[in-house]
């Protein structure tokens, strides 16, 4: 998972979710991180409480959040609309690992900072079979080497394109995110069909009980400000097509887990 620009440190919620997936069967063991444990059963007597309470936790929330990006993905794959994905900020996600052993011919990108991709590539080969291709993308990057568009440069312009984020949003202000959105639709407009997938924290429910502690435990895990943006789905919609998708929803996903009302999935269309 990205960190603001600048740092090179592996954000603490790059080892966490990853040891949350390889527990709910989303990822292989072998992408689990002795780092991804501690942190794991650090959190888990609270979490433990706020389960018995019927509250959010958050490993609800990263789950409901990761099986609906994997929902809206396949979707675009099976229907022809998607050949090539690029996930920025791709952490210890195996989505990657996954939808290449289970779509024949499809490229998938994984874009993280240095030193998280080299760690993602270490664990990788690791494991046998097909893998997604892992490389150094900063999604803050304008322009240059290191930019979406320059890793865009390497794909088939003839393919139909994904992006897909997650857990990346709520590190920055709503300017940045912005200038990221206006840069994923450049992107994506160089392709037949562009889509993408994303979550967000709506600040509908911000003075809530479930919302403080999600955001709360967010930010103590991540130790970093969480950005809230936006005060309903029809507000990040218009941001979406503003910033060059014409089509943008946002939905909620497909779960009663009470830590899915903490977020919505973006699905956004160029």
């Amino acid at each position: 998972m990205l960190l603001p620009r600048g740092s090179e440190a592996i954000s603490p919620t790059g080892h966490y979710t990853g040891y949350v997936w390889v527990r709910n069967g989303l990822a292989p063991q072998e992408l689990a991180t002795p780092e991804g444990r501690v942190l794991f059963h650090a959190l888990e007597p609270a979490m433990r409480v706020s389960r018995l309470l019927g509250r959010p936790t958050f490993e609800g929330l990263l789950v409901a959040r990761h099986r609906m990006l994997d929902q809206l993905l396949s979707g675009a794959i099976e229907r022809g609309e998607v050949g090539q994905v690029i996930e920025i900020a791709a952490g210890l996600s195996a989505r990657g690992w996954r939808f290449t052993r289970r779509y024949d011919g499809l490229t998938y990108v994984e874009a993280d900072l240095p030193r998280m991709a080299e760690r993602k590539e270490r664990l990788l080969d690791r494991l046998t079979g097909p893998a997604p291709r892992v490389t150094t993308v900063d999604a803050l990057a304008i322009d240059g080497p290191s930019s979406v568009a320059a890793l865009a440069d390497t794909l088939d312009p003839d393919v139909g394109t994904a992006i897909v984020t997650e857990g990346l949003l709520n590190y920055f202000d709503l300017d940045t995110v912005t200038g990221m959105w206006q840069r994923f639709a450049a992107v994506l407009r160089r392709f037949p069909t562009g889509a993408y997938f994303a979550d967000v924290v709506l600040r509908t429910h911000s003075d809530s009980l479930p919302q403080r502690l999600g955001a709360g435990l967010l930010a103590a895990t991540v130790r970093s400000r969480v950005h809230v943006h936006f005060d309903a789905p029809a507000d990040a919609a218009e941001t979406l097509r503003k910033a060059g998708f014409p089509a943008a929803d946002l939905i909620p996903p497909e779960t009663t887990d009470p830590s899915a009302r903490l977020i919505r999935i973006i699905d956004a269309w160029t």
